[in-house]
């Protein structure tokens, strides 16, 4: 559902002013802590960050995906950790609940995750399986009423906060690749469940990722979503489609500080007499960072209308993460070569944003399968003309 303009330009300029007012200064304290103050998270849940994606009849915002993105391009202005804490409860910790999800299973979880009274996360990723998540060793065994569960996860964002974890397991080990897997609701409180302690990581300090381990972890069939087994990787693909979109905004929106960033240190380093704003390899630059956010964020906006309208956007999704995510690394690049030495001094947050934005190139789908996504789609649309 969209929002009226007036309702969603209110919703825009609350978060525009609760990023600049309260996230940008505590963005130095997260990165040495580590963690996202107790309070701020408290301010999430009162702004209804935590259930922007989540529709109206289960207690969240319900937004349209175009609304979401634009709120997603705001949130892009400070450190990536603050969109993390709520980032999987709006995107794929939510999702494959609110798309495929039995009714019983929305009810009981939806209205929770909108409130942020828990923190949900998509374990999808294993050791030997990220990408090619069709390989996936998970198993889940049907034993009665239940299903036991064995696998290790990897890499799974927000794990340490979890009170829910979306799991895709393998349900048929007689079916190879993507149709023998199921998807799964695990409580964290599950007997034979065990969380790692959460990673040191290059960047996005305060955003934490864990291994999450499963030994004969007994889970009710009543949380397998849907109802159906063999769906689970039909769900993840269509979550990690809104998601691609919603990661393509957030690169924006960081770009976009970066360049803020660029040209105000531009407008004020002097060398040679005058600032280095002056110089016109200095103004190539920043010329080139507002072009490719601009394209950045022309295609996201495209993007969500065209899943807002229900059309197969799997091409689009996957173009807008490649291009969004790289074009991204490409100005955080420039930023630090813009601001020269002092771009390498962790007194300044370009040093900070250097490093952040390096994941988004990895997670939600690398920039490789990005592109044999979109080929393969290119190559199958002309075998059938």
């Amino acid at each position: 559902m969209a929002l009226d303009p007036e309702t969603l330009d209110q919703l825009l300029d609350t978060v525009r002013r609760f990023v600049r007012e309260r996230l940008v200064p505590h963005e130095a304290e997260v990165a040495e802590n580590d963690a996202v103050p107790p309070e701020i998270i408290a301010e999430m849940r009162d702004l209804g960050l935590f259930g922007l994606s989540i529709p109206n009849a289960h207690g969240g915002l319900g937004l349209s995906v175009s609304d979401e993105v634009r709120i997603v391009h705001e949130l892009g202005w400070t450190s990536p950790a603050f969109r993390s804490v709520f980032g999987t409860n709006v995107g794929i910790g939510s999702q494959g609940i609110v798309i495929d999800g039995t009714d019983e299973q929305k009810t009981q979880w939806l209205p929770r995750l909108a409130s942020g009274e828990i923190i949900a996360s998509f374990a999808l990723t294993e050791p030997e399986a990220g990408s090619d998540a069709g390989s996936l060793r998970t198993s889940a065994r049907r034993d009665g009423d239940e299903y036991v569960l064995n696998g290790t996860k990897r890499y799974i964002t927000n794990a340490p906060h979890a009170g829910i974890f979306t799991v895709m397991a393998r349900t048929d080990p007689n079916t190879p690749g993507a149709h023998g897997v199921s998807a799964f609701i695990v409580e964290r409180n599950s007997p034979g469940l065990s969380v790692g302690p959460h990673h040191r990581k290059m960047g996005q300090q305060g955003a934490h990722t864990a291994d999450v381990v499963f030994e004969d972890c007994r889970v009710p069939a009543a949380n397998l979503i849907g109802g159906v087994a063999g769906k689970g990787f039909k769900t993840a693909m269509k979550v990690l489609d809104r998601g691609r979109l919603h990661m393509g905004a957030i690169a924006t929106g960081i770009a976009e500080r970066l360049i803020d960033e660029s040209v105000g240190y531009a407008s004020e380093r002097q060398q040679f007499g005058k600032p280095i704003g002056e110089f016109q390899l200095v103004q190539a630059m920043l010329a080139d960072s507002r072009t490719e956010a601009y394209a950045g964020r022309t295609m996201v906006a495209d993007a969500a209308r065209r899943f807002d309208a229900g059309e197969d956007i799997v091409t689009e999704a996957a173009c807008c993460k490649l291009f969004c995510t790289e074009m991204a690394g490409r100005v955080a690049d420039r930023a630090v070569q813009i601001f020269g030495g002092a771009g390498y001094m962790a007194e300044y947050p370009i040093e900070r944003f250097y490093r952040d934005v390096r994941l988004l190139r990895i997670y939600e789908g690398t920039s490789q399968i990005q592109q044999i996504v979109i080929a393969r789609k290119m190559l199958r649309a002309a075998a059938n003309r």
